[in-house]
């Protein structure tokens, strides 16, 4: 076979290689870049609401800070004492002056001031930067729309203190962030809840699991560095 011939069947073999192999070197970059980047969900919504010491906390005072937003009530008995013990594990292990937790209240004719205060003592929150928040009732329940978190309407009784145990991670420059999941999408929202399963597919209030809180952690030390 003439020299010319061979040289011309080798490049033929070689080429297709180097291009399957620059596919797999980008597909291996991109998973690489959704593990450690996180996806902007949208700007945190516009809020203006009074915290345990009687003080007005809006988003303007929490930039600057990583945070976390959860809706809860104090005197919840089912899923608010899982995801308010998750938070305290996650303020006690980041423990940054830079950053909070926004705990909004769904039941601000208990709520008040005063009964939250007690309620941020009982439970062990210490950081000056973890605020429980109330005020009207109709405002709360627009601002959890805004969210796309589920709060129940409150115009219904069986529905008007439901909730959902989803948490929002929002950055130093006011929006909403997320992780991806294996199949590279934006999860959007955290789970504050247990689980009875490692993989949180099975919600369990006395659950040994919390995945989403550990994942949590993870991406919170990202933006605060």
């Amino acid at each position: 076979m003439p020299k010319n011939k061979q040289t011309n069947n080798k490049s033929k073999v070689i080429i297709p290689i180097a291009v399957i192999a620059l596919l797999f070197l980008g597909i291996g970059i991109g998973m690489g870049y959704f593990k450690k980047n996180l996806y902007t969900v949208m700007p945190v919504p516009n809020f203006e609401l009074t915290d345990q010491n009687s003080k007005k906390i809006t988003n303007k005072d929490m930039l600057g800070k990583v945070y976390l937003v959860e809706f809860f009530f104090s005197k919840c008995p089912t899923i608010c004492p899982v995801m308010n013990t998750n938070m305290k594990a996650i303020q006690n292990q980041i423990n940054d002056p830079n950053f909070g937790i926004i705990s909004i209240s769904i039941d601000p004719e208990n709520d008040t001031p005063e009964a939250l205060k007690e309620h941020a003592q009982r439970i062990g929150a210490k950081s000056p930067n973890w605020h429980f928040l109330t005020g009207d009732r109709t405002y709360i329940g627009n601002l959890a729309d805004k969210f796309n978190i589920y709060v129940g309407d409150k115009e219904d009784e069986s529905e008007s203190l439901n909730h959902s145990g989803m948490i929002a991670l929002v950055d130093q420059d006011g929006n909403i962030r997320c992780r991806y999941n294996k199949e590279n999408m934006p999860i959007l929202y955290y789970s504050g809840l247990n689980y009875e399963d490692p993989e949180g597919k099975t919600p369990k209030l006395t659950g040994k699991y919390h995945p989403d809180r550990e994942i949590l952690i993870e991406d919170i030390k990202k933006l605060l560095k």
